[in-house]
């Protein structure tokens, strides 16, 4: 009796990521991890520039590195984490993800102080927190393919009709 081989990377029956899908979205989160570490590092930088070299107070420098990090985050992510192309569809919902990101930190830090917790605590909490949700935002919204939108009421109606399902 002869066997079948079986196509590694195919899925499962029953699974819903193939491998190639599993190594893609990995290899998208380790760039993304990276990018993160790198990003903060140059936020720092830019920081100390500011307060020590330009002589702006501590909120004015962090602004400035807050603003000047997050474009250069926006830039790496995109052309490497994952690979797409800059554009102002990516841009506007990059900005809109980083603006969800500033509120969970608050947000965060905020429930993290009134329950009690040390404010280093709540510092490991937000930084624990908001790349995996930043993550998922970006990967499954930001940068989603546009022919991955969910279809419209009207797209399914001319769908079914086209295909005499009414």
């Amino acid at each position: 009796m002869k066997t079948r081989k079986r196509n590694p990377k195919r899925a499962k029956k029953g699974a819903l990521v193939d491998r190639s899908q599993k190594k893609s979205f990995l290899k998208r989160a380790s760039r993304f991890a990276f990018t993160g570490v790198f990003v903060t590092a140059f936020h720092t930088l830019v920081a100390a520039f500011c307060i020590e070299y330009a002589g702006l107070s501590s909120p004015a420098g962090n602004g400035v590195a807050f603003v000047t990090a997050t474009l250069v985050s926006y830039v790496i992510n995109t052309v490497w984490s994952f690979s797409g192309a800059l554009h102002g569809r990516t841009m506007f919902r990059f900005l809109i993800v980083s603006a969800l990101g500033f509120t969970q930190a608050i947000s965060v830090a905020w429930w993290m102080e009134k329950s009690g917790f040390n404010y280093l605590e709540g510092i490991l909490a937000v930084a624990f927190s908001i790349p995996p949700v930043s993550f998922l935002l970006h990967n499954f919204w930001t940068y989603r393919p546009e022919g991955l939108s969910k279809p419209s009421k009207k797209d399914e109606a001319a769908k079914a009709g086209a295909t005499g399902q009414i």
